[in-house]
C-alpha cells in the first residue's frame, strides 16, 4: 500500500513551502488509496518553539489535510534511534567522534586557507571500538557519524529522474548528537522504514542529502522508499521565497482573508499543472487529478496577483448567506461596526450590502473597507471627492446635480426596481441637458463617499429611500459650506 508522510519541525509556523509538500503528500496517497501520515521531528529541543505544535496541526486540519495515522513525536522515540546508530557503528558504516568544538573549529579554518570544501577530516574515523569504549566511559562527550562509503551511488528521484552522486563530495554527517539526541538524517530514515513510507516527498533543498540516506538504509539491510524532490518556491524576482519579501506563513493567508480552497487550489499549481488550461479545482478533482510526474523541476513562482485573482473568483461564486457568514468575523473586529445604522439594518439589507462589493473583493480583509460606506449612519465627505475634471464636474455641476435629483428621489417610490430608479436618474439628466458622468459622479460619492464604488443605481437601490435621500442632503450641505 502506498504510504506517503509529512514531516514538519515545530520551529514555529507552516511555511506556504511546507504546506506545498503536505498538500503533494496527500494527494498522491489520496490519489493511490493509501495512507497519509503525521511525524513531528522535534529532535532539535534547541529550536522548539512552543506551541507550534499544534498551530501546525490547527493549518493542516484548516486546509482539510487531515492525517490517517499519527501525529508521532521522534523526541519520544531517542533510544530507538541510538541502537540503530550503534548498529551501524558496529557494521563499521559509522564511527564516535570524539573532536571538540575547538578542533573542529581550527579544521575549517585551515580548509578555508586551502581553498578546500568544509568537510569533516575522518580524524575519529580509525578508531577501535574498544578505544572508543574507554574514552565514553570516562564521559568525554561524543557524537557518532555516518561513514560516507568513497564510491558512487545511483538512483532514480520520481521528479528528477536519473541522478548520481559520489561518496568523495558528501561529508561524515553527523548521526547522533553528543546530547544524545538524533539528527534530522538518522532519525528520518529509521522512523520511515518504521512507519513503512513507501513514498518519501519532499523539498528540492533536501536532494544533497539523499545519498546519506541511502547508504543508510542500506548500511542497516533495508529497502529505501521511493524519492521525489519538489522544486523550489520563488519570489517573483525568481529569488527563494522568503519573508523579506512578502507572507510565507500559510497562517498569514488565513488572517488574511483567503478562503482556504482558493488556497489549496494555487498551492497545487505551484510546481504542478493537469496538463490543460483549466485553472479552477476542488480538493476531490485535485485527488482524481493529481501526478508526480506533472511536477515541474524548475522552480514555481509565487505570484500573489494570481493567488488574488483567484481567490476573488473562489469569493464570486459564494451565496450571498455564504458570504456574509464569512465576513462577518473581520466586520466585528472593527470598531465601528455596532454602530447605528448597522444595528438596524435587516439580515436582507446587510446581505445586499455585501452582495454589492462581492465582485471587488479580492480577500475576506477587503470587506470592512468596502462595506463600511454602506453600513455607516454618517459619512465624512471629503468635497474634493466631488470634482472629476474628466467628467467636467466642478463645485457647482455637483451642487446642480444633487439640488436636481434629491426632489425626483424624493418623488420616485420604488427603489427596490434599479431600472425604474436609473429612469428616473437618466430624466433629471436629460432635464438637465448634461452628460451622464455629470449628474452620475456627484450622486454616487454622495451616496458612497468612495471613488471606486458599484454604480448609483446600484447604490441607491441597496441603501433604500430614506438613507439615500438622507446622503444626498447631507452632501448638499457639506458642499454649499
Amino acid at each position: 500500500m502506498i504510504k506517503t508522510r509529512f514531516a514538519p519541525s515545530p520551529t514555529g509556523y507552516l511555511h506556504v513551502g511546507g504546506l506545498r509538500t503536505a498538500l503533494y503528500s496527500y494527494l498522491y496517497a489520496k490519489k493511490h488509496g493509501g495512507i497519509f501520515a503525521l511525524r513531528i521531528e522535534d529532535t532539535d529541543q534547541k529550536r522548539y518553539v512552543e506551541g507550534a505544535v499544534e498551530s501546525l496541526q490547527n493549518t493542516l486540519k484548516f486546509f482539510g489535510l487531515n492525517w490517517d495515522e499519527g501525529p508521532i513525536f521522534q523526541s519520544e522515540r531517542t533510544e530507538i534511534y541510538m541502537k540503530y546508530a550503534k548498529m551501524l557503528v558496529l557494521a563499521g558504516h559509522a564511527y564516535p567522534c570524539f573532536c571538540t568544538p575547538q578542533r573542529l573549529e581550527e579544521m575549517r579554518h585551515d580548509q578555508e586557507a586551502k581553498k578546500l570544501p568544509p568537510k569533516y577530516d575522518r580524524h575519529c574515523a580509525g578508531l577501535s571500538l574498544e578505544e572508543c569504549k574507554v574514552r565514553a566511559d570516562k564521559g568525554e562527550p561524543y557524537v557518532i557519524r555516518q561513514k560516507i562509503p568513497l564510491e558512487e551511488l545511483h538512483f532514480h528521484d520520481l521528479i528528477r529522474g536519473d541522478l548520481v552522486f559520489h561518496g568523495k563530495d558528501i561529508d561524515d554527517q553527523v548521526l547522533i548528537k553528543s546530547d544524545g539526541f538524533p539528527t534530522y538524517h538518522l532519525a528520518n530514515v529509521v522512523d520511515d522504514h518504521e512507519m513503512h513510507v513507501t513514498h518519501v516527498i519532499r523539498g528540492e533543498e533536501w536532494l544533497p542529502s539523499t545519498p546519506k540516506h541511502i547508504w543508510l538504509y542500506e548500511g542497516l539491510g533495508w529497502t529505501p522508499p521511493e524519492f521525489a524532490h519538489l522544486p523550489l518556491l520563488l519570489n517573483a524576482d525568481r529569488s527563494k521565497l522568503s519573508k523579506r519579501q512578502g507572507d510565507v506563513a500559510a497562517e498569514d493567508y488565513i488572517k488574511k482573508g483567503y478562503l482556504k480552497a482558493a488556497m489549496i487550489n494555487f498551492i497545487a499549481f505551484l510546481g504542478w499543472n493537469p496538463g490543460t488550461e483549466e485553472e479552477i479545482f476542488t480538493m476531490d478533482e485535485l485527488v482524481d487529478r493529481f501526478s508526480l510526474d506533472r511536477v515541474q523541476k524548475g522552480g514555481a513562482v509565487f505570484n500573489l496577483e494570481k493567488l488574488d485573482w483567484l481567490n476573488g473568483a473562489y469569493i464570486r461564486k459564494k451565496t450571498p448567506e455564504e458570504l456574509g457568514e464569512l465576513v462577518l468575523p473581520y466586520l466585528q473586529k472593527e470598531t465601528w461596526y455596532e454602530d447605528r445604522l448597522v444595528t438596524r439594518l435587516s439580515e436582507k439589507a446587510k446581505l445586499a450590502r455585501v452582495v454589492s462589493v462581492q465582485s471587488r473583493m479580492k480577500t475576506l480583509a477587503d470587506a470592512p473597507v468596502l462595506l463600511k460606506p454602506f453600513l455607516l449612519d454618517e459619512l465624512d465627505y471629503d468635497p474634493k471627492l466631488f470634482l472629476n475634471d474628466k467628467m467636467k464636474v466642478d463645485k457647482a455641476m455637483a451642487i446642480l446635480a444633487l439640488e436636481n435629483a434629491l426632489p425626483a428621489l424624493e418623488a420616485h417610490e420604488d427603489f427596490e426596481d434599479e431600472e425604474a430608479l436609473k429612469a428616473c436618474l437618466v430624466a433629471v439628466i436629460a432635464k438637465l441637458g448634461v452628460k451622464n458622468g455629470q449628474v452620475l459622479w456627484p450622486l454616487r460619492v454622495a451616496l458612497a463617499n468612495e471613488e471606486f464604488s458599484p454604480g448609483a443605481f446600484e447604490v441607491a437601490r441597496i441603501l433604500g429611500k430614506e438613507n439615500t435621500l438622507k446622503r444626498l442632503q447631507k452632501a448638499l450641505d457639506k458642499l454649499k459650506e
